[in-house]
């Protein structure tokens, strides 16, 4: 067999091919030995299109969403309360809210004078049902003038929600805030109080301890004029029926002929600390108070005063209702006798002392038309940009106040104010 040279190129070219061959030989070696050895709950890395989303929020929206008016309904005979039930046009569901919290609405108004013929007007509402991730409600009390003021004007937003606000119609809301609320203890029994509208954030409260506190104890108080004012008359007597531990104490301060006590109410005068005292049982209770300024301004220190703790009393004012709790508010910082406030665009400068209570009640008192919602701290309807001086809080608000601005409803002047209103 004759034999077979290959010329010195195309050993040199085998040689390294060979050299190759080992060379990637050893780096897959290599690279399968790394890969046997990486931790077990490694993964493949993702795109960041495919990231896990990020954790769920705590469910409240900035700014204002869409709602859209799904039904509304008269609570009352005289047809002076009207429920409002609100779905997100997003249909997205619904957060869950503290029974007694409160929607606040951004309701545009026609109004010549304004830029454009139309003003935006903020108030707040009680939600007056149990939380649902489907739907909001509130119920609305149409406000007339000021009995014995004629010329004074009716409540523009109420009467405007009452008239103009259909089912159809979209309204602009921010995320449901308020520091009243129930405690969820289930130990300790819960005594709503509520005056007139003040049934409103009852409701809620209500209907979320008889759903998920079924064995909690639940004395409710109402009080109205009369059988035409009672508001959610046939479901609460339906609740009462329903849960044993539900005990329904209405009062009528003015019954009418055809009212009847014990069918349907069962007191005759006002809901006071003496009605509470005769007909609550003994021990521990917690209570919460929402009405008018007649009922807030006896009713809450009468509480203190029969030995409740302040831990025990949790109350909502509406309109402008002072609550007076000497002893158990926490006094303001000392302030000077007298100081003024000078409201840059109404044009007036006025003395105020101690007594006149926070700017947002002082202003109203000597006519000075100032924006309002939840007079509490929360909704910042009344922020006000402070020209000069310091305004303090007797407890931070809920509300995030823009630099240079206040809030009216819970401050008090710590010095000479010049304010924008």
């Amino acid at each position: 067999m004759p034999s077979f040279t290959l010329p010195p190129t195309s050993a040199s070219q085998l040689l390294a091919w060979i050299l190759l061959a080992l060379l990637l030989q050893v780096a897959l070696g290599a690279g399968l030995a790394l890969w046997r050895r990486r931790p077990a709950a490694a993964g493949p890395a993702q795109p960041a299109s495919m990231a896990a989303p990020p954790a769920p929020s705590t469910g409240a929206w900035p700014g204002t969403r869409a709602f859209r008016v799904a039904s509304r309904q008269h609570e009352d005979a005289a047809g002076t309360q009207c429920s409002f039930y609100l779905e997100p046009v997003d249909g997205a569901p619904l957060p869950e809210f503290k029974p007694g919290q409160f929607l606040t609405f951004a309701l545009p108004m026609p109004d010549a004078s304004a830029p454009g013929g139309q003003r935006t007007v903020t108030r707040c509402y009680s939600l007056s049902d149990r939380p649902l991730p489907t739907h909001y409600r509130i119920t609305v009390k149409r406000v007339p003038a000021p009995p014995g003021e004629p010329a004074w004007p009716p409540g523009v937003a109420s009467n405007h929600l009452h008239d103009q606000v259909h089912a159809g119609d979209v309204l602009q809301v921010r995320a449901p805030g308020g520091r009243f609320f129930i405690d969820p203890d289930p130990a300790v029994p819960a005594v709503l109080v509520a005056g007139g509208i003040g049934i409103t954030p009852m409701m809620s409260m209500l209907g979320w301890c008889l759903a998920t506190q079924p064995g909690r104890p639940v004395h409710l108080y109402y009080g109205v004029r009369h059988g035409g004012e009672h508001a959610f008359k046939t479901a609460l007597a339906q609740l009462a029926a329903d849960h044993p531990q539900l005990t329904l104490n209405v009062a009528y301060s003015r019954p009418r002929p055809e009212d009847r006590q014990g069918v349907d109410y069962q007191h005759t005068g006002h809901v006071d600390v003496a009605l509470l005292r005769r007909t609550l049982p003994h021990g521990r209770h917690q209570f919460y108070v929402c009405g008018p300024a007649t009922m807030m301004d006896t009713l809450v220190p009468g509480l203190a005063e029969w030995g409740v703790p302040a831990a025990d009393i949790h109350h909502e004012a509406f309109g402008p209702a002072a609550v007076r709790r000497p002893a158990v508010q926490p006094a303001a910082p000392a302030v000077a006798a007298a100081l003024q406030v000078r409201f840059e665009r109404s044009g007036r400068t006025l003395d105020w002392d101690a007594e006149a209570g926070n700017l947002l009640d002082f202003a109203e008192r000597h006519g000075i038309d100032v924006e309002s919602g939840c007079r509490s701290g929360g909704c910042g309807s009344c922020e006000t940009q402070l020209l000069s001086g310091s305004v303090s809080y007797a407890e931070p608000p809920d509300h995030d106040i823009t630099p240079g601005h206040c809030l009216l409803c819970v401050g008090r002047p710590q010095s000479a104010l010049v304010l924008e209103a």
